[in-house]
């Protein structure tokens, strides 16, 4: 049997948790394969919510069998604290949870280091949500890291000290002060309590519930545009967030890849530092943020929010094989009159290309927008494809036309019910979608004037379809450098 693949296309915060809840019933085995507490899942079903960092989003079903994969880095203190607010659930743990072996851990040291590098880094600071991720990649990658197997060991006190010596020296050369022995404290008791867990040889679980035909989904954590080798380096997290993370981070062969499912938002959002083209400064900022009540699950912290961007939408389809795409929170844009979206980008040299720029830090660009007109109905009592609006119906046609692959769930709210499935139909045969109007605008103007633009051949960019579009008047473009011009709140980076 197969593996499917489901995962975030944008920033992260795009709706995984909500979707593998809905759709875990279907498999027999859900397995996280990267990232850590730094990820936030979120669900709700009940009217109750649910947050999880590190466990997969399949525990809530009895009869699902939950891996925690090689590929993550797991805090216990965090892990601890999940378990604490899972038990009123009455979840067999012994029955339905797996840690694998080769799970790195995350130490008190760790998290020391991360803020130690953040503070730095001074202005240039990447946005670190200071849980350790990083630096416990970084030990693993230099071949000095603890995983959850040195636990079980007798060596694991050993590992331990000298791991916490090197971080020490570390933490001296950067003049960081610390008090250790309270939090170290916790740490030694969430060893302790981890060790009651099942704790596998996760490849040969893997391979063998694949053997048997089982149904496995493989949960991702954070977003395609944050990968470590793909994503808006280096504003970016530590692992690999793509398809291609599944099989490193659980042990499988790419043969058994099956369904590549995507998620994104009917709009955009970024936690933290870095380039986000379509960012909007402005009432319609403002409002998606409101209305999404987009504030970080792990951090609480505002997010930044803009329109869809198609450009890096496509690339991370591109990327990760995408079979299927899942639109969320398409109930935010409700109220909208008009929704834009991104099309192209506009190079300083006036070139249109719909590609995703080599480093999106340096290079001057802007986003074209095209217009759709908004369908102005509360999406939140809709349980039918038929119940939807006109608008909303040809918003999704014009997104399969130019994305290339079916939407095949649409979600107008947060719980488990209101998320409406439709089969799956080919871009080409989707219905006509609305007539747009481009325009290349800054995120903090509105008013624009009509002018031709100029269309090149560029050895760095693909020369786009010619299209229509209307230039704002001179306005600063969207350079992620500058996004040191960013909304008032700092927040967090995955």
């Amino acid at each position: 049997m197969a593996v499917d693949v489901l995962l975030g296309l944008q920033w992260g915060d795009e709706g995984k948790g909500k979707i593998v809840d809905v759709m875990a019933p279907r498999y027999q085995v859900v397995a996280r394969f990267q990232g850590g507490p730094n990820a936030g899942h979120t669900l709700e079903f009940n009217g109750i919510k649910h947050v999880l960092h590190q466990i997969p989003s399949g525990i809530f079903h009895e009869n699902i069998q939950n891996l925690i994969g090689n590929g993550v880095v797991l805090d216990p203190i965090v892990f601890k604290t999940e378990i604490g607010k899972l038990e009123k659930f009455s979840i067999d743990f012994s029955k339905n949870l797996f840690i694998s072996k080769k799970t790195q851990l995350i130490a008190p040291t760790h998290k020391l280091l991360d803020a130690a590098y953040e503070k730095a880094k001074g202005a240039n600071k990447i946005g670190s949500t200071l849980r350790g991720i990083g630096p416990a990649y970084q030990d693993k990658i230099g071949r000095h890291g603890l995983r959850v197997g040195d636990i079980i060991t007798g060596s694991f006190q050993e590992k331990y000290s000298q791991l916490v010596a090197q971080h020490k020296t570390i933490l001296d050369f950067y003049q960081m002060e610390y008090d250790l022995p309270q939090v170290e404290k916790e740490f030694m008791e969430a060893i302790e309590f981890l060790k009651g867990f099942n704790i596998v040889d996760s490849e040969y679980f893997i391979n063998e519930a694949i053997r048997k035909n089982k149904k496995i989904l493989a949960e991702g954590a954070q977003g395609s545009l944050l990968d470590v080798d793909f994503g808006s380096y280096p504003f970016v997290t530590s692992s690999n967030t793509m398809t291609a993370g599944a099989c490193t981070g659980l042990g499988i062969a790419p043969k058994h890849v099956g369904k590549v499912f995507g998620i994104f938002k009917a709009y955009c959002t970024r936690v933290g530092s870095g380039p986000f083209p379509t960012e909007q400064f402005n009432e319609d900022g403002e409002l998606i943020r409101k209305r999404g009540n987009e504030f970080g699950s792990t951090t609480g912290r505002p997010r930044r929010c803009g329109w869809i961007d198609l450009p890096a939408l496509r690339y991370a389809i591109m990327l990760n094989g995408v079979t299927e795409l899942l639109m969320m929170k398409a109930d935010v844009l409700d109220s909208f009159e008009e929704i834009k979206v991104c099309t192209h980008y506009k190079l300083a040299d006036g070139t249109l290309t719909d590609r995703i720029p080599y480093d999106m830090n340096a290079e001057a660009f802007e986003p074209v927008y095209t217009s759709l007109k908004g369908w102005n109905k509360d999406l939140t009592g809709v349980t039918k494809l038929s119940a939807f609006p006109v608008e909303l119906n040809q918003y999704i046609a014009y997104l399969e036309k130019e994305l290339h692959v079916p939407i095949t769930v649409i979600s107008v709210g947060p719980d488990r019910i209101q998320t409406i499935e439709r089969k799956a139909k080919s871009s080409n045969k989707a219905k006509p979608a609305a007539k747009a109007k481009s325009s290349t605008v800054a995120s903090k103007k509105s008013t624009s004037k009509k002018t031709k633009p100029v269309v090149k051949k560029s050895a760095v960019a693909k020369p786009a379809k010619k299209v229509k579009t209307t230039a704002a008047k001179k306005t600063k473009p969207v350079v992620a450098k500058k996004s040191a011009k960013k909304p008032a709140t700092k927040k967090l980076a995955r």
